[in-house]
This record gives C-alpha cells, sequence and structure tokens, in this order.
C-alpha cells in the first residue's frame, strides 16, 4: 500500500467514523446520566430521512439539519417519558424508537415523494459541501506532512469538524464543569444528588436530550453530507456499532473517539477491499461486507476487558419520601 492510498482509506476513515463518533458521545451523555438507550440507530434514522426530506423541499441543507435534529428530539422525548417519568424499561423503549423510526421514515418518504420510500437527491445548497481547508490547495505539493493537511485534515464537511471539537467538549463539560460532576453523580448515585438538592429528572432529562441533539446531526450526516439523501434503513447498524465502542471506549470520551476510529478503519477497509483474490480462492463481496461487524463481535468479546457501567444505569429513580 503506497502513502496516498493509505492517505485515501484514512480519509474514508474520518468521513464513516464520524456519525458513530456523533452517536457514541449521544449515547456517553445519556448513560452517563443513567438512561441507557439502544434507540441511537433509530433517532439516527428518523433525523437522516427528515433533514433530507426538508432539505430537498427547501434547498437550505441548515434546515434539513434543524429538522433532522428536532425529529431526533421528539424521540429522545418519548424516550424520556417512557423511561424517566413513567419509570417504564429503558430496553423496550429503546427497541420500540428503532422499530418506530424504521417504519414510519419509509411510510412518510413514500407519502411525500413516491420513490420508493427514498428522497430525492440532494444537490448544491441542499448537502453539506467538503471544506477546503486555508493553504490546503498550496501544501498538496510537499511531501508527508503537506500531503496530510490537504488530503486528510482538509477537504471535508462542516459536521465532521463539529463531531472531532465535540470530543474535548464533551471531555471539558463531563470531567471539568459543576454540570458534568452531576451529570455522572446522577448516574452513579441518583439517590446523593438527590439529596444535595439537585433534580434527578431534570439532569435525566437534560441528557437525553443532548443526546437527541447529536444523534440528530449524525443522522443528518449520512443523509446530507456522507450520502445525498435519504434510503431505506440507511443507518445500517451504526447506532449498535455506536453502542459497541461505547462500552469499547469504557463511557469515555477520548477512549470513544479512539473506538469509532477503529471501527470506521474497519468499514473503510472492507469498502475498498472487496472481491480479493488470494490465488486459491476470492474472498467473497459478502464477507468484506459483514467484516466490520464481525470484528466488532470479536473486539468486544475478547479485548474490552471488564467493563462496568454506571451503577444506576438502566434504573428508574424513586424518591424515597
Amino acid at each position: 500500500m503506497d502513502f496516498l492510498t493509505l492517505l485515501q482509506v484514512l480519509d474514508s476513515t474520518i468521513r464513516l467514523a464520524t456519525p458513530l463518533l456523533l452517536a457514541c458521545l449521544a449515547g456517553l451523555f445519556s448513560e452517563r446520566a443513567g438512561i441507557f438507550d439502544i434507540g441511537l440507530e433509530g433517532k439516527m434514522l428518523a433525523a437522516a430521512f427528515f433533514s433530507a426530506a426538508v432539505a430537498a423541499l427547501t434547498g437550505d441543507v441548515w434546515m434539513g439539519l434543524g429538522a433532522g435534529i428536532a425529529a431526533s428530539l421528539a424521540l429522545s422525548v418519548i424516550h424520556g417519558l417512557a423511561s424517566i417519568t413513567f419509570r417504564g424499561n429503558q430496553l423496550i423503549s429503546g427497541v420500540a424508537i428503532n422499530f418506530l423510526a424504521a417504519g414510519l421514515t419509509v411510510l412518510i418518504a413514500q407519502d411525500w415523494f413516491q420513490q420508493g420510500g427514498r428522497t430525492p437527491s440532494l444537490v448544491g445548497e441542499a448537502r453539506f459541501e467538503p471544506i477546503t481547508l486555508p493553504g490546503a490547495e498550496a501544501a498538496a505539493n510537499i511531501p508527508v506532512i503537506g500531503q496530510i493537511y490537504s488530503e486528510l485534515i482538509s477537504g471535508h464537511s462542516e459536521l465532521v469538524y463539529i463531531a472531532f471539537l465535540m470530543v474535548p467538549l464533551t471531555w471539558w463539560l463531563l470531567y471539568r464543569t459543576r454540570f458534568g460532576l452531576r451529570l455522572r453523580a446522577v448516574g452513579e448515585a441518583p439517590e446523593a444528588v438527590d439529596t444535595a438538592g439537585v433534580s434527578v429528572v431534570g439532569l435525566r432529562y437534560v441528557a437525553v436530550g443532548i443526546c437527541g441533539v447529536l444523534c440528530g446531526i449524525a443522522g443528518a450526516y449520512l443523509a446530507t453530507a456522507l450520502q445525498a439523501g435519504f434510503v431505506k434503513d440507511m443507518t445500517a447498524g451504526r447506532g449498535f456499532i455506536a453502542l459497541a465502542a461505547l462500552i469499547f471506549a469504557k463511557w469515555r470520551p477520548w477512549y470513544a473517539l479512539y473506538a469509532c476510529l477503529l471501527f470506521g478503519l474497519l468499514q473503510a477497509v472492507a469498502l475498498r477491499y472487496q472481491n480479493i483474490d488470494l490465488g486459491a480462492f476470492v474472498v467473497p463481496v459478502q464477507f468484506m461486507d459483514a467484516l466490520p461487524y464481525i470484528l466488532t463481535v470479536v473486539i468486544l468479546a475478547g479485548f474490552v476487558g471488564k467493563a462496568i457501567p454506571p451503577r444506576a444505569g438502566g434504573e428508574p429513580y424513586v424518591k424515597e419520601r
């Protein structure tokens, strides 16, 4: 593999890791507050559809992004009501959100656009275009460092840079602010937070809301940046891979970045190297497509070690009288 090919694989890694990273950070906020959310997939899917649909109808990608975030937030409110207010089973609520999003997106897409559950292809101002950073074109002729800057760092959409900036921001919020201390405490010992006069319900709703915003951005990125429109089930299990990355990262922001980059690399390699001829036999394309998911299971089963979730995770809080 030459250096340029390596840069192209790494460039694809960054693009493919972006929705995983946003969804992983979304789950981190929610689960750190004690609310398990396996509905990341459904929120991303709903956001992908509504962002693409509104962008196609208005020709404005930023309105599409807002619609995607709003759709994801609406599902977050449903999950919050079910798991926080009514103290229902958080896993069942997440599964219901996934099924709801999978069915409604195709139904509404067919009703609005009559294209078999798809949206029209997005062009021009209706999608996020790559940004060329200052000096990137001039640096392209400089070996190694210049090529890394022009090929790997430059040339991504705004949402990619937002996703990677969210990692230090998340770390700062969780570990350097009073809000982060309280949020982590809610996931570990909600009774102590309640005793201190802080609303456990309020903090958990805030965490679920942040989760909705980040899932909305992740879904919008899929439909308006990584691809040019919505297709049925386009999230393709990314929400579940994000949950796997979250466990692999042991609920820590920087580790989440590394985990998502690893899973993004697996997807990039699988997409680039298909029908590999090994002489004696040819590796089928189906195996390469399944490889990221197979390796996700292998990594979680064999290399994570003991991952301890927040102590109060998955349990509704009942205030003692």
